[in-house]
């Protein structure tokens, strides 16, 4: 039997959801039933054929804004995840690969990163600079590269200290070719896994930004600028914050127990 034959129900519930995530946001201009600010109807309207979700303190539809803030909550984190990935994994392996000076003023500069609080340095970065997408996701993008850093470093070195990369050494490989043929493929798998780890923490980071104000701008849109605009309808009865909190929650857990089980695979196929 095939591995993909056996799949574990966990693993097939998060790969639907995953997909579902996905083609939401891909296909958000299509599904969305209006547009992001379209006024429907009057405040905290019930459920109904036209707004299946109800609408919000200012009439506009649930269901149209919960997929809209899908889009940029999803996009934005993993723009910031991937240029975090690309910049702390490019950095780390240079640095551990050739270590000196590089080495130490890179580690230190990022020990120095690590050492405050991610939230409170995000929040004096964005009280300095334009609220916009392009610096959320540069911050967002370098706070997780720290991570990516001292990570893709400790392969680095681990690998560079093993028999074939200095054979490769002493035949005069480049460094490209050392990185892309020896250590990138004996070092992807934690790559890989520590991407869909800080993935799902960007989400919350940026979730919280957006509730705390600092994060997503009107007119665009996030789940956690939704939580915060209907956090008041919960006084009366009204869910609509919570679909938001559920949604970031089924995200989690899906991307971590894929994670879980293709890292798992890998070191028990070896």
């Amino acid at each position: 039997m095939t591995r993909t034959s056996k799949l574990p129900v966990s693993v097939m519930l998060s790969g639907i959801a995953i997909a579902l995530f996905t083609a939401v946001t891909a296909l958000a201009p299509v599904l969305a039933p209006y547009g992001v600010n379209e006024i429907v109807g009057i405040s905290w309207d019930p459920p109904s054929l036209s707004s299946p979700l109800g609408t919000d303190m200012i009439g506009r539809d649930l269901l149209s804004r919960f997929i809209w803030g899908a889009r940029v909550t999803i996009l934005t984190a993993a723009a910031a995840t991937l240029l975090a990935c690309l910049l702390g994994a490019s950095f780390g392996i240079l640095a551990g690969l050739r270590r000196g000076w590089p080495d130490m003023v890179l580690s230190r500069f990022v020990d120095l990163v690590m050492a405050a609080p991610t939230l409170i340095l995000a929040m004096v970065l964005l009280t300095i600079l334009p609220r916009s997408l392009a610096f959320i996701v540069a911050i967002m993008a370098l706070i997780e590269a720290t991570r990516f850093y001292r990570l893709a470093r400790l392969i680095a070195v681990d690998t560079a200290a093993l028999d074939f990369v200095e054979s490769a050494c002493l035949r005069g490989e480049k460094a490209l070719w050392i990185i892309f043929r020896e250590i990138l493929p004996n070092g992807i798998m934690p790559i890989l896994a520590e991407f869909g780890l800080r993935f799902i923490f960007t989400v919350l980071f940026l979730s919280t930004l957006s509730f705390l104000g600092l994060g997503v701008q009107p007119p665009l849109t996030d789940w956690g600028s939704l939580i915060k605009e209907n956090k008041d309808g919960l006084l009366f009865g009204i869910t609509a914050a919570l679909l938001p909190g559920v949604a970031i929650a089924v995200l989690a857990i899906a991307v971590t127990t894929m994670v879980d089980w293709i890292t798992a695979g890998e070191n028990g196929g070896r």
